[in-house]
């Protein structure tokens, strides 16, 4: 089992899963309070992308990982390997 070794991601993915939390509270407050079905779905809506987004960038984070441990890329295809991590991170956020 892999673990999330870099802190700076591991960093943002907690703060993004604190905000979905936080939005899920929200949703709760909302139902407990009888809101309006329709401002309670949009909450989800928004829920979910914040979902979406941070297991997106766990994805990323994963592959980059593998990567780096594989093939031990030198400081000059370090830069090169960035760019193409942030051009999958890209295509796969247009897949969803």
């Amino acid at each position: 089992m892999r673990v999330l070794k870099n802190e700076q991601a591991r960093t943002d993915l907690l703060n993004r899963l604190r905000r979905a939390e936080g939005q899920l509270r929200g949703i709760q407050r909302m139902v407990e309070e009888g809101e309006n079905c329709l401002k309670i779905g949009q909450q989800f809506s928004a829920v979910r992308k914040a979902l979406d987004s941070t297991y997106l960038r766990m994805t990323v984070c994963y592959l980059e990982q593998e990567l780096q441990n594989r093939i031990q890329p030198d400081e000059s295809q370090q830069s090169d390997l960035q760019a193409m991590m942030k051009d999958m991170e890209t295509l796969l956020a247009r897949m969803g």
